[in-house]
């Protein structure tokens, strides 16, 4: 079987991850890198200054879009319209516009988007995705989380990185939001405030939100990318290794029966009947064998590839986190409960 070709769009930190892990991939071959920064010190591969150059004289099976969002969708409809598969990084588009311009392409050329949401690799996300939908925490009541750390200064030096599409809420929440729709279910609506008390840029440095699920369940989750806390994804599992580990779990998903803390999976129920506070708890922590999400990811897209497997998370799905992503900004913006369709 030959070799899966794949080209791609955007070498900077992220697109590096995806080199690394098309190199753990057997049958898969980066072919070509379009960016104009590039060098041949990072693959030694053609290199291009555009996507529609690299696609004219490069042969890709598929295609990944790691561009900063606002730049997703021209190269995205690209690679699609030149017969390729992509994968393109989170969220899909800086719009649930562009994602649909995105969604109505897959359709019309046959081709299938993948949108990076790696989380949705880890073994820990499919097991407390089993663990709600099978019952074991009983109805599911309330959820509760929080992605609050403190970049670093010089990450905002970049201009676009003090706008709105390079803020915590596209950047960072989009991870939690599909998380949180992948193992609880639809979001019906969205109630949020911003702030930006600290830099006063266009981008918000705080957002508090409220969900409403389509179960009926309730949840809230605090975001911000100005404070000094030990609460979010990365540090739980140290999957960013310029963010120090803590072990600490971010969000808990709350049923009537038990409760489970995450993404460290801790499960907390009663001792003993009659479930309820009058008996002690007690927590188990739950075991999982983790893999590098970036490698499963890159494993993944080339079955899809070769028609071997259907995408964990199409187009259309990436819209509808997307969609729920943005509601929290047009929440904060018109002081409205967003209702989700």
């Amino acid at each position: 079987m030959s070799n899966v070709r794949i080209g791609l769009v955007g070498a900077g930190v992220i697109g590096a991850r995806h080199i690394g892990a098309i190199d753990q991939c057997d049958g898969v071959e980066l072919v070509a890198i379009a960016d104009p920064m590039a060098t041949k010190a990072q693959a030694d591969v053609p290199l291009f200054m555009d996507t529609q150059a690299m696609l004219s004289q490069v042969k890709c099976d598929g295609v990944i879009v790691s561009t900063p969002t606002e730049h997703h969708l021209s190269p995205t409809l690209a690679a699609l319209e030149a017969g390729a598969h992509v994968l393109v990084e989170k969220p899909i588009c800086a719009t649930v516009e562009e994602a649909s311009q995105i969604v109505a392409c897959c359709a019309e050329t046959k081709r299938h988007v993948l949108v990076a949401h790696q989380r949705r690799y880890y073994p820990q996300v499919e097991q407390a995705r089993e663990i709600i939908r099978d019952g074991l925490l009983g109805p599911l009541v309330a959820v509760s989380g929080q992605w609050t750390l403190r970049k670093h200064e010089t990450y905002y030096d970049p201009d676009w990185r003090k706008k709105w599409q390079a803020g915590p809420i596209v950047t960072n929440l989009i991870h939690d939001m599909d998380a949180i729709r992948y193992i609880c279910g639809e979001v019906h609506s969205v109630m949020a405030e911003t702030g930006n008390p600290v830099f006063g840029w266009e981008k918000e440095d705080v957002a508090a939100l409220t969900l409403r699920f389509e179960s009926g369940a309730l949840g809230s989750f605090i975001l911000s990318d100005q404070t000094t806390s030990p609460w979010t994804w990365e540090m739980a599992l140290g999957e960013n290794i310029s963010i120090p580990k803590t072990n600490q779990n971010a969000m808990r998903f709350m049923g009537r029966d038990a409760s489970l803390e995450f993404p460290n999976l801790v499960l907390w129920k009663h001792e003993a009947p009659p479930h309820d506070w009058t008996q002690p708890l007690v927590s188990e922590a739950l075991n999982f064998e983790a893999e590098d999400a970036y490698t499963v990811q890159m494993r993944h897209f080339a079955q899809v590839i070769r028609g071997e497997e259907t995408p964990r998370i199409d187009a259309a799905d990436a819209q509808r986190s997307l969609a729920a992503t943005v509601a929290v900004m047009e929440s904060a913006r018109t002081g409205q409960r967003v209702i989700l369709r």
